[in-house]
């Protein structure tokens, strides 16, 4: 077991990293026997950090909802990440290259809640997700990583908020009345040219799924989806890179586009 205050100073570095864009090396490389459980402590730690400077929760994330890759890395479920105002930004906005390490961009589906998700409704169905979402919108993630050159384990990315940088929200929500989340299709634009296609279903069949997933793990923790949350269901394709100048546009089918300027 990690001592607290080697867990108070990882968040530390972690944080760190992330204000000044130099990252740190491997978090397993130096303590091996860190465990997930640790890991999230250390998250929680960083998010203290943030919120002693002003910034506020706006939602979670959701990674590693693909089986394949949660079988290539030993892993038996997805993971999350605690989403922070100061990584907000709306469709058509500019992200400037300077003020992340490594950033690359992941396709989502954004859920919007318009009631709590509580213990009073565990374990949680898919039926309590739907009547509990406002609507949902298309999505960019920018993913980041404060550990050097991505070389991370299942520890690093869960103590590093699953490597979360900023969401770009698009500016339509759509009710879910009507839709099947199995079959929202998507295609990828990076200056103009076609770079990923995919669908829905590759966020563990439904994003329905992980969001259950989500909701069920946060109140064994003894955590909550909060109303007005912003939740990031998981990523619709693999992750692909960006540099300065880049155009990314992205069109899912019945919910429309976002994109993003790279500066």
């Amino acid at each position: 077991m990690l001592e607290k205050q080697i867990i108070k100073n990882l968040a530390n570095e972690l944080y760190t990293a992330q204000k000044t864009c130099t990252p740190i090396e491997a978090i397993t490389d130096r303590y091996p026997q860190i465990t997930i459980e640790e890991a999230y402590e250390v998250q929680l730690e960083v998010l203290k950090l943030k919120e002693a400077d002003g910034i506020h929760v706006i939602g979670k994330k959701i990674g590693l909802t693909n089986k394949a890759i949660r079988d290539q890395i030993g892993v038996q479920e997805p993971d999350y990440g605690i989403i922070t105002s100061e990584g907000l930004l709306l469709d058509g906005d500019f992200l400037y290259m300077d003020n992340f390490i490594a950033p690359r961009i992941e396709t989502e589906i954004a859920f919007i809640l318009s009631k709590d998700i509580t213990k009073d409704i565990y374990p949680v169905k898919p039926t309590d997700i739907i009547e509990a979402t406002y609507g949902i919108a298309p999505a960019l993630e920018i993913v980041d990583s404060r550990v050097k050159d991505w070389k991370i384990k299942i520890q690093d990315t869960v103590s590093d908020a699953a490597s979360y940088g900023a969401v770009v929200l698009g500016n339509r929500i759509t009710k879910l009345k009507g839709l099947d989340l199995r079959l929202i299709g998507m295609a990828a634009y990076l200056n103009g040219e076609l770079v990923q296609n995919g669908s829905s279903a590759a966020v563990m069949g439904n994003p329905i799924n992980s969001m259950v997933w989500l909701a069920n793990k946060l109140l064994n923790l003894g955590m909550e989806m909060k109303k007005g949350e912003i939740i990031i269901s998981g990523s619709l394709t693999p992750v692909f890179d960006i540099k300065a100048g880049d155009t990314v546009n992205v069109i899912f089918d019945h919910l429309g586009s976002v994109s993003l300027a790279i500066r």
